[in-house]
């Protein structure tokens, strides 16, 4: 750990000049896969739960909890994650806190378990679903940046099952097969980004420095 996170010296050229990538920027990105990582397995260990007992019984208040956790997980990599444009970084930040707001208001004056209640109640994703609005912008930064055929899927599926569940147009079944499908897939973006180099992930340093100055920022995400 402490070699990945060494600053190795070397100078990048950059679209605005050169750069160099200090230790901390190497931690941000460890900091950021490993968000993802707890979150794609803590999403993964619910979808788990929902299929093997598909009553739901007993089942209603692990969710709930593993729902915090992958919340949690998520927000701590919308905070350290690289993105040129503060706006959509600070949107992406809004849209958590929003979600999970949401959420902590359901769990506090519904009398069911959150999951339950969000999928009983499919106007609660009006709340609950900005977190995965925060989630889909940050596959949609991914797939832009990194052109990974499972983020591009990822972008076109969570809207639709979510969508999909809240107009009620999906019957249960095709719902399972996308939910299984999301969590599949989020689970190899996460273990990808593992063993991707560092540098991509901290991006153009020089990039951020001439947007720190006011300057028109013309560069994508």
């Amino acid at each position: 750990m402490l070699k990945l996170l060494a600053q190795t010296g070397e100078v990048y050229q950059g679209q605005f000049g050169e750069f160099t990538i200090s230790s901390l920027d190497r931690r941000d990105v460890v900091i950021y896969r490993g968000g993802l990582l707890v979150a794609a397995l803590a999403f993964g260990l619910g979808v788990l739960q929902v299929l093997i007992t598909p009553e739901g019984a007993g089942t209603q208040p692990l969710l709930t909890w593993l729902f915090a956790v992958f919340c949690l997980a998520l927000g701590v990599s919308l905070v350290t994650i690289h993105i040129y444009m503060a706006a959509l970084h600070r949107a992406l930040q809004v849209f958590w806190l929003v979600g999970c707001g949401g959420a902590i208001a359901l769990t506090l004056l519904q009398p069911d378990p959150l999951a339950l209640a969000v999928y009983e109640q499919p106007l609660a994703l009006m709340g609950v679903g900005w977190v995965f609005v925060a989630l889909t912008g940050l596959f949609f930064k991914e797939a832009f940046c990194f052109n990974r055929l499972e983020t591009k899927g990822l972008v076109v599926l969570v809207p639709l099952l979510l969508l999909g569940h809240w107009l009620g147009l999906l019957p249960l079944e095709a719902e399972r097969i996308l939910l299984v499908a999301w969590a599949s897939l989020f689970l190899i973006f996460a273990l990808r980004k593992v063993i991707q180099p560092i540098p991509p992930d901290i991006g153009d340093k020089s990039v951020f420095a001439y947007l720190r100055q006011g300057e028109p920022a013309t560069p994508g995400v």
